[in-house]
């Protein structure tokens, strides 16, 4: 490769590269023709067993005016900002005016959905994008959730209203860079003073946090040595949020690195529900069911992706569809989304009827969680050298099924919840190990 050199204005050598090394790539849709992009995201295909029918009329509306605003607002504007990992804030507003931030939250602004058309309406948003689903989850479904269940009434009506608009934006602060699934042994310390608490630590991986107006932060406290439950805003002086980079999934999701250094809270911003890490519990109940939808949603867009692609792309004269181990991993995608809505459908009927219990969140979320996976891997085996482009979505659906398969506890933790709750032994931790003699 010839390097080219030219003279600075000082004498000094630079050297230059040719400028066709500076043409920008061909758009996807002239450099391969042959089959749609994501960004005109293929209709609903995966439905096959009439699943709607288990929705109320309301369920299917909020549904289908989700559908239309995802695939009309997002798909075209997706890959590129999952590839610059940056956040597209100017459709915040659009999202806000679905009025599904809040989910089940009864009052307040809030939606009042049941916990299905809550679900749903997180599946939709991640058949086409799972990191505005993140987004969505983690303000939702944690956050606003917390100050709902937990929250004093002063609280409720101080920040519901314009986080249900998505005037405001909130994040949800558990997870610290010590201790992930080991969540209650935080380390995180709140410390009561004249007229408030003084929080100090570090919380790491929180989506939201580098932009959001304001943190819910769980804290040990310095006297009970008990959980509590505490709302920063975003300007409080000693707080400090950088952005986590180089992810390889949800990179549109915006996680950060939280330091707290002295950071004072007021008595008012305390909130009193939370006195314990069990009481996190009511929250993550929810959020567990919310979590299980997700892989649901990108299982179906990756499967409606290929469907229609299978279709268009032709190899040895005809579509690739018409090949018979092409049908056989396309049926078996469809089968585990048909499994995968029906355990979803029934985990909220479950805590709609006051019966699910945390073993039941936790085998929803990490059973198909795994089926989500072995869907996504499948579909890329379907799509050929366009399964690692963007572009087609089932490359980044795939990353972006990573960090969800660890999130909200990982499968293997989850699997241990659920096997507690059956054996009622606990495993978490290892046995002791026995002295050599």
């Amino acid at each position: 490769m010839t390097i080219f050199s030219s003279p600075n204005s000082d004498g000094s050598v630079k050297n230059t590269m040719p400028s066709y090394f500076y043409s920008p790539p061909l758009d996807v849709s002239v450099a391969f023709p042959q089959a749609t992009p994501a960004s005109l995201f293929p209709p609903c295909a995966s439905d096959y067993f009439q699943l709607d029918d288990l929705l109320t009329q309301e369920e299917r509306a909020i549904k289908k005016k989700v559908r239309e605003c995802m695939e009309k607002e997002i798909s075209p504007i997706m890959t590129e900002y999952w590839e610059k990992a940056k956040f597209p804030f100017h459709v915040i507003p659009k999202l806000g005016a679905l009025r599904i931030a809040g989910g089940t939250i009864k009052g307040y602004g809030c939606p009042g959905l049941s916990i299905t058309g809550s679900a749903i309406t997180m599946a939709e948003v991640a058949r086409v994008d799972a990191s505005c689903s993140t987004f969505i989850l983690v303000h939702s479904s944690l956050a606003m959730l917390t100050i709902a269940l937990c929250g004093s009434e002063a609280q409720k009506q101080k920040y519901l209203p314009s986080l249900a608009q998505l005037q405001t934006i909130a994040c949800w602060g558990l997870t610290e860079p010590d201790y992930g699934s080991d969540a209650s042994a935080l380390k995180t310390t709140a410390t009561k003073v004249d007229g408030g608490w003084i929080l100090e630590g570090q919380k790491r991986w929180i989506g939201n946090s580098t932009f959001a107006d304001v943190l819910v932060i769980f804290a040990r406290n310095a006297t009970t040595n008990q959980i509590n439950g505490f709302i920063i805003k975003k300007d409080a002086p000693g707080l400090t949020v950088t952005k986590i980079e180089n992810k390889i999934g949800l990179r549109i999701v915006q996680n950060g690195d939280i330091v707290m250094r002295k950071v004072f809270v007021p008595d008012e911003d305390r909130i009193a529900g939370v006195n314990s890490f069990q009481d996190t519990s009511k929250v993550l109940a929810v959020s567990r069911v919310m979590v299980a939808w997700q892989p649901i949603g990108i299982s179906m867009g990756i499967y409606d992706m290929c469907h229609r692609y299978l279709k268009e792309r032709k190899q040895f004269g005809a579509p690739l569809a018409a090949f018979q181990i092409s049908q056989l991993k396309l049926v078996q995608m469809l089968g585990n989304i048909q499994a995968m809505i029906l355990v979803g459908w029934r985990l909220c009927k479950l805590y709609e009827s006051g019966k699910m219990t945390p073993g039941h969140a936790s085998l929803g979320k990490s059973w198909i969680t795994l089926r989500a996976r072995e869907t996504a891997a499948l579909g890329r085996e379907l799509l050929g050298g366009n399964g690692i482009l963007a572009d087609f979505l089932v490359a980044k659906a795939f990353c972006d099924l990573e960090p969800i398969y660890t999130y909200e506890g990982t499968y293997d933790i989850n699997t241990l919840i659920t096997g507690r709750e059956v054996t009622d032994f606990a495993s978490f931790k290892p046995v002791a190990q026995r002295s050599r003699l």
